[in-house]
């Protein structure tokens, strides 16, 4: 019997080490995309790629068009409502800018 509660012990050690880099990477995450501080448009790099938090407030814009906004754009970052193009920032996912491209 001893050697039973060994191994349960042993099994259940090693399956929570594997899962612990899992839990890990999700809370990490989760902290990260809080800790983003969300994109000034009045920023120089805001306004120097026509950054608006609402998309349809481009609509002016000879870029924009409908249906185009951050969270449908190959740089976006879901998990940090990040932008590629705007590093250490978060931006609002219905926001737009002129460097808006199509995802996937």
């Amino acid at each position: 019997m001893a050697d039973n509660s060994r191994r349960d012990f042993m099994r259940n050690s090693l399956l929570g080490l594997a899962a612990l880099p899992l839990g890990a990477g999700i809370i990490s995450k989760t902290a990260f995309a809080q800790e983003l501080p969300r994109l000034d448009p009045e920023s120089d790099q805001a306004q120097a790629l026509n950054y608006v938090e609402a998309a349809e407030d481009a609509s002016d814009h000879p870029a924009y068009e409908e249906g185009e906004v951050c969270d449908n754009c190959m740089f976006w970052q879901p998990d940090t409502e990040g932008c590629q193009l705007f590093p250490q920032h978060s931006v609002e996912p219905k926001g737009w800018c002129q460097s808006w491209t199509a995802a996937g």
